[in-house]
């Protein structure tokens, strides 16, 4: 089978198309750099994406998004011959009203009634993302402010392999979520984060205002009866701390 990975060069595409090569199959992969080896398509002017497409028997769509839904309606057009079109969207995101999932959710429907023949998986956030948060909540030397949140995060691993493992089956629509191994206050994923880098902080837990944050503290992003990640949140740090020593 042939195989296509929207944003093949970045952290969840690349290790979606390395696992489809060694499958065995034949992947190209996108991005909007030029190299060897890349087909480089612009999303804005769709410049590059029929080239890519052509002889395609999978898509798989991890290409991240400017906010709009105008790169996913420039694929269904593209994607008008191919059997099976894969779809990375976020757990919650027709419940919590912020720009980005509003986004995900007009995609996702773009997709589902395009008459391809589709699989859409939603996962929690990546570990990468929480801690990301946690490096900017951190840069105050003293205190550490701290949303009063819980989190499920994923480790982007376990989201390739299970996106690389629906590609090449066959098309199922809506999939089962895909969540972190445990549900755990953002305080306490703080107080990991800085003892893997050594700081210290007094944490200050608050509350946002408004629609969203109240959906995040509904925890519609969560989705603990699919709780099938084995990495922890203190695993991903280790093993990102190991890596740094060598």
């Amino acid at each position: 089978m042939r195989f296509l990975v929207t944003g093949g060069t970045g952290r969840l595409g690349s290790l979606v198309a390395d696992r489809l090569r060694h499958g065995g199959h034949d992947v190209r992969i996108t991005s909007r750099r030029t190299g060897l080896g890349l087909y480089t398509v612009d999303w804005k002017t769709g410049a590059g994406l029929a080239e890519a497409v052509d002889g395609v028997d999978v898509v798989v769509h991890c290409a991240a998004a400017n906010g709009d839904v105008e790169m996913e309606r420039a694929l269904v057009e593209a994607c008008a011959g191919v059997s099976h079109l894969v779809y990375i969207s976020i757990v919650g995101t027709d419940r919590i009203p912020i720009k980005y999932y509003r986004m995900k959710v007009a995609a996702e429907e773009l997709i589902s009634q395009s008459g391809i023949p589709y699989t859409i998986l939603r996962a929690t956030q990546f570990h990468d993302l929480v801690r990301s948060v946690l490096a900017v909540l951190a840069k105050c030397p003293l205190l550490m402010p701290v949303p009063e949140l819980r989190f499920q995060s994923v480790d982007v691993t376990e989201v390739a392999e299970r996106l690389a493992a629906l590609a090449v089956a066959e098309p199922a629509g809506r999939v089962p979520e895909l969540g972190g191994p445990e549900v755990v206050p953002l305080r306490e994923l703080a107080l990991q984060y800085l003892a893997s880098t050594g700081r210290h902080r007094r944490l200050v837990s608050f509350r946002l205002p408004g629609k969203a944050f109240g959906g995040f503290k509904a925890g519609h992003h969560l989705t603990p009866a699919h709780a099938d990640g084995r990495i922890t949140f203190a695993e991903f740090l280790a093993a990102e701390a190991t890596a740094l020593r060598r």
